[in-house]
């Protein structure tokens, strides 16, 4: 029997759902349900390796739209492999092919009667000057135009990230990504990170004040480090 609330999930390898065997990889998507009451259902296809591009010519994109119904609610989240201009085959310009990707995704969720909500791609672990950088301005602002454009929902997970890790400091911060296990991922995360990354699109969510706000049992003063 459907739930109160079914939300779908596109995204890259920060919000997939991994397996016992990738123990202690893990994507915000596994973690997201927890801030939430037991009437919301999610529904996690993002997959490693994806950008708004690949999602969509796979056939991702098209798989998630036909399981979709009125009222369901789509999260997006791209712009990680979208970057990868050494990856033709993924990259997307951010002002241009992004944007018109991006719009896919809307029109698809829209079309099935369901809601799209925008989320600009999380931060990874860089740090330069004693500051933690955003990896992809572009992406994000040009993600943020399109939101204005098709007035679209946005949860903004890149500045939410970024505010969190400098709250933590740099040491506190590192222990989030796999790079504190394996010295050279700093964009994947640990269990803990990905809980963490999963509390603050939730609470995201719930700034949003949208049909699915109420859900939310996130706290932002509580932290689960």
């Amino acid at each position: 029997m459907k739930k109160g609330k079914r939300i779908y999930l596109a995204g890259d390898s920060t919000v997939q759902t991994y397996e016992t065997k990738d123990i202690p990889q893990a994507g915000w998507g596994q973690y997201i349900a927890k801030y939430f009451g037991q009437e919301v259902e999610f529904v996690n296809h993002a997959i490693g390796g994806r950008s708004s591009k690949t999602f969509v010519t796979e056939g991702r994109l098209d798989a998630v739209l036909n399981m979709l119904q009125g009222l369901d609610y789509l999260l997006i989240q791209m712009g990680h492999n979208d970057a990868a201009a050494d990856k033709p085959e993924r990259w997307t310009d951010a002002f241009t092919t992004y944007k018109e990707y991006l719009k896919k995704y809307i029109n698809g969720a829209r079309n099935r009667g369901a809601v799209p909500v925008l989320i600009t791609p999380v931060a990874t672990l860089h740090f330069k000057n004693g500051t933690f950088v955003n990896d992809f301005p572009d992406y994000c602002q040009a993600m943020t135009q399109v939101a204005k454009e098709e007035r679209v929902e946005l949860i903004d997970l890149m500045n939410s990230s970024l505010r969190f890790y400098s709250s933590l400091g740099y040491e506190k911060a590192a222990q989030l990504f796999m790079g504190s296990i394996n010295g050279t991922d700093w964009t994947h995360f640990t269990e803990s990170g990905a809980n963490q990354i999963a509390r603050l699109v939730a609470l995201g969510v719930k700034e949003l004040e949208s049909g699915i706000s109420s859900y939310v049992k996130a706290e932002r003063s509580v932290i689960d480090y």
